[in-house]
């Protein structure tokens, strides 16, 4: 991983809570922050893995997952610029390792403070504090929902649904995989090969491989509001 150090117009074009907040916050993240280019397809931080620093995204896109012994995946969320993991920050509040995996999907920019330092400004800073609470409120919303997604919708309608997210009537081609949608709507592989099939025999889409065609919309989003 490249490092350097960051200077302040990056650090409040990523951290946009800082404007406005006196120097002497900013200064420290500046001081104290390490610059990290980490490559697209990388394994970040491992279930289990202590969690020794706290890190910002100020480039690129990462994602948080839990893996089943079986190999089934669940996205739990993603980050991007500007956003910083719930899952960290709730390991160094409670001196616990980190109970998922996060992958780079994109190259990612992060600027990195390490976690006694994080501890320090949380107590010292009322900025740093209200940033970590909205942190975690945010990410908790976001995992409570994933959770309700999958407990309680049918996994048909999780996948129209979910295709719907990742495309447009102006965008009707999505490139992916069937993997990575297993893991982003919490099932496996072969159930989303086996659904896909079956939206592609009501003539909704078209499949091929890494790439999936809409042509019915208004039959994909009817399979989303399903009751």
């Amino acid at each position: 991983m490249n490092k350097r150090k960051v200077n302040e117009d990056e650090i409040l074009d990523a951290l946009s809570f800082l404007k406005g907040i006196e120097q002497a916050g900013i200064r420290e993240l500046q001081r104290f922050g390490i610059f990290s280019l980490i490559p697209k397809n990388q394994f970040i931080t491992m279930e289990g893995d202590s969690c020794q620093f706290f890190s910002f995204v100020l480039s690129g896109k990462i994602k948080v997952y839990k893996t089943a012994e079986n190999g089934r995946e669940i996205t739990l969320y993603r980050l991007e610029k500007g956003e910083s993991c719930i899952l960290t920050a709730s390991c160094i509040l409670s001196n616990k390792n980190f109970p998922a995996i996060s992958f780079s999907e994109e190259a990612v920019g992060v600027i990195s403070i390490p976690s006694p330092l994080f501890l320090e400004w949380v107590g010292k800073y009322d900025f740093w504090r209200n940033y970590v609470f909205n942190l975690l409120s945010e990410r908790l919303s976001a995992i409570i929902s994933v959770v309700e997604e999958i407990a309680f919708r049918n996994v048909d309608i999780r996948l129209a649904q979910h295709l719907i997210n990742i495309t447009n009537v102006n965008k009707d081609e999505i490139k992916t995989t069937h993997q990575l949608i297993a893991g982003d709507i919490g099932t496996s592989r072969e159930v989303v090969s086996r659904l896909l099939k079956d939206f592609e025999e009501e003539g909704i889409l078209i499949l091929s491989r890494g790439s999936i065609k809409i042509i019915d919309y208004p039959s994909l989003n009817a399979k989303s509001k399903k009751v």
